[in-house]
């Protein structure tokens, strides 16, 4: 198990809290590779198939779990951990409980069952959501032939005590545009196809080589981003695979991917007086 803490440069001590753009590079994250057995998994085998010699590798942006040198939270969003678990391995059934949890697939096939009754194999580009609520247990693994990625996102929701509840979705039109997946099931009118209960919306896109997009994040709002796959420029702010950024509204977000594409995911949600201490200026 990883028990690196970042040590911060003079450009990270320096950087303003209330900067409106403020990039998180990968290598300041912590990296958890836990015992197999803590999720009812046999010991480490790699094989051919395997992308590294620990059955997990996950990437915390905040705290979470056996480390606690991170920031807490950024607005309502809680945990965003980027996982790789690699083939005939996964997580144990284990419960939760007023929390609003979204998974995004990037590569692989990721297999759920919980304690609802709900079971279903989920790909590349799907999105699933659980209401915690008063109560549920769930199990996911990797029950293909190569490693699995996916990034958990964990929403505080607006009041706690909610009914339990399952959904997933999937074929989103994501290249070259905002694909926008998760949305606000308090909100009049909303159209998402997933929705959970929090201001928070969710997007994913998928860029072609030196494709632009722009994202216009309002006064009163704020965004996290995460580079998935590929490299980008947002602003002046060069961001490669893993790194991700904080932004305050108001600002105009120009993302340009680089010469081999990009995959990015963007939460946008009410702005907050929060920001972490391991950012850097663009």
């Amino acid at each position: 198990m990883a028990t690196y803490k970042p040590v911060l440069s003079i450009a990270q001590q320096l950087a303003p809290r209330n900067a409106p753009l403020r990039v998180i590079k990968s290598s300041s994250l912590y990296v958890s590779q836990p015992n197999p057995s803590w999720f009812g998994n046999p010991p480490d085998k790699p094989d051919g198939a395997w992308s590294c010699k620990h059955w997990l590798t996950s990437r915390f942006h905040f705290s979470f779990a056996e480390y606690a040198g991170g920031p807490g939270n950024f607005g309502v969003l809680r945990v965003v951990n980027d996982d790789i678990v690699q083939p005939k391995r996964g997580f144990g059934t284990h419960p939760h409980r007023d929390m609003e949890i979204v998974t995004y697939v990037v590569d692989g096939s990721l297999w759920h069952k919980d304690s609802k009754g709900n079971a279903e194999e989920l790909g590349r580009g799907a999105i699933q959501f659980m209401s915690a609520g008063t109560g549920v247990s769930h199990s996911e693994a990797n029950h293909g032939g190569k490693p699995l990625r996916f990034v958990q996102s964990w929403i505080v929701p607006r009041k706690r005590g909610l009914k339990p509840n399952y959904g997933s979705a999937s074929g989103f039109d994501r290249q070259d545009k905002w694909a926008y997946m998760v949305g606000d099931a308090g909100a009049a009118g909303e159209e998402a196809q997933v929705q959970v209960e929090q201001d928070i919306h969710m997007f994913a896109a998928e860029l072609s080589p030196t494709k632009c997009l722009d994202f216009d994040v309002r006064e009163g709002r704020q965004a996290y981003v995460l580079v998935l796959e590929g490299d980008v420029t947002i602003n002046k702010a060069q961001l490669s695979a893993r790194d991700a950024c904080e932004v305050k509204g108001p600002l105009k977000l120009d993302v340009a991917a680089g010469a081999e594409g990009a995959h990015v995911l963007l939460y946008e949600m009410a702005k907050s007086s929060d920001a972490r201490a391991d950012a850097v200026l663009p």
